[in-house]
């Protein structure tokens, strides 16, 4: 197939080929991007295929999605993703990109938990985040030739940080995948890596207040030992020489601290659960073992994709019937570094285990405590519950995101030249003092 659509290129055509003909091999910038159009020409009713930015040698950073209402957030459908190929020449999660995207579209009204999967969610599939280091990358297990954006920066550890002042300038790549964050309400999510065989969950950095724990911590295991227990062999946590993790997990603090990472990123700053997972020891191995690795993860991949339906979803109005922008929803005893807020439809998403909860809604003026019962989801949903506030509010209920900033160029706790060093300090004020309102509110 790479002569055919190399020849096609050259020529200024577009090839046609039916999905089957996906080869397990590499994809390069043009045959990724070649294969990606002709799966969005070939399924234009569940497909959209968007570029969310460029890298800094200006290629495009594509994203598919696969949906029922692919071009459009609806309310009430959750919105998951996968990113891989961020260290380019960890090259294994980018063909997985490809082959499960092959995998989704294909098996579309045949199989029914596939076709049940792509209606009642909307999944963005990002086969590489930093294709300028993949072309520079070579086929061998422990270079870091290409693992580098062509400025030269490690784009996971590029993000701002909510525990350590991050002073590297934001990278294009890393800007692009920020924009993208604030454009649509993700709920869960994994990068995909290599160099290792484990399922890695948050925090990957910490401070003496949180100790490497996250308030989601039960959940992140499960998510992290159902992808290992689903997957081939990461389960039994010593397939890599040099790996030794129990279960196939592993805190990503406890395994070596990660400043300004996206897998904290997107759970600190954008509501979004995320895990890393190392999908082969090898960081860029030989062609001939493609094959083998999407046998080994495809299953591991389709039931974690599922879990975006555990736990709880809902709106919030106003006494009017209005959605409520930005108002705060919570977990007692499970709050956040960033107070979970609802998005521009009202709408809220949870993801928890089973089990007995009190859920704590925010607004000015008033707040709502209940204690709810979270059965196991069924049918690809979770448990739905809408709250109404006893007062009317303005559709963006307060300015408590700016408290967090998710679109920031710089990390939202970097130094001003001129501040002597009190920018961490300053940064934290605002949570601490939305934290102060909510709980005199909830005692009223």
């Amino acid at each position: 197939m790479h002569w055919v659509v190399a020849c096609c290129l050259c020529l200024g055509v577009l090839p046609i080929f039916v999905t089957s003909s996906l080869d397990f091999g590499y994809h390069n910038t043009q045959l990724l991007e070649a294969y990606l159009k002709n799966i969005n020409a070939a399924y234009p009713d569940i497909t959209y295929l968007h570029s969310i930015g460029k890298s800094v040698e200006g290629k495009d950073l594509w994203v598919i999605i696969v949906g029922r209402n692919p071009k459009t957030h609806i309310v009430g459908i959750p919105e998951f993703k996968y990113v891989a190929n961020m260290h380019g020449n960890e090259a294994v999660g980018r063909e997985l990109m490809l082959h499960l995207v092959d995998y989704l579209v294909t098996n579309y009204k045949s199989d029914p938990v596939i076709s049940d999967l792509i209606n009642k969610t909307r999944i963005h599939i990002m086969p590489s985040m930093n294709p300028d280091g993949f072309e520079s990358s070579a086929s061998t297990c422990e270079s870091l030739t290409g693992r580098y954006n062509k400025n030269n920066y490690d784009l996971n550890r590029n993000f701002p940080d909510a525990f350590q002042r991050n002073l590297a300038p934001i990278q294009p790549e890393t800007k692009a995948v920020m924009d993208w964050l604030q454009t649509e309400t993700f709920v869960l999510s994994a990068n995909f890596h290599g160099g290792a065989m484990v399922a890695s969950y948050p925090y990957d950095n910490a401070n003496s207040s949180t100790n490497r724990i996250s308030p989601d911590n039960d959940v992140f295991i499960y998510l992290a030992k159902l992808y290992a227990n689903t997957h081939a062999t990461m389960y039994k946590g010593t397939v890599c020489s040099t790996d030794s993790f129990p279960n196939g997990i592993t805190n990503g603090f406890q395994w070596y601290p990660v400043q300004g990472g996206m897998q904290d990123y997107n759970y600190i700053y954008s509501q979004c659960m995320e895990i890393t997972l190392e999908v082969s020891c090898c960081k860029y191995p030989d062609a001939s073992t493609i094959q083998g690795h999407w046998n080994d993860n495809k299953a591991a991949m389709i039931e974690y994709m599922k879990q975006v339906h555990i736990g709880i979803k809902g709106q919030v109005f106003d006494i009017t019937g209005k959605p409520v922008q930005n108002a705060i929803v919570e977990i007692v005893n499970r709050q956040h570094i960033c107070p979970y807020l609802t998005n521009q439809h009202g709408e809220y998403y949870l993801l928890l285990l089973p089990g007995n909860y009190s859920l704590n809604v925010t607004v000015p003026g008033t707040s709502i405590l209940k204690n709810i019962y979270i059965p196991q989801s069924q049918k690809f949903s979770a448990m739905q519950y809408n709250f109404t506030v006893s007062v009317p509010v303005n559709s963006t209920a307060s300015s408590v995101n700016t408290m967090c900033p998710r679109a920031s160029t710089q990390s939202p706790f970097a130094p001003d030249p001129e501040d002597g060093g009190i920018a961490l300090n300053a940064g934290l004020l605002p949570f601490l003092l939305s934290t102060v309102i909510m709980l005199l509110l909830t005692n009223q």
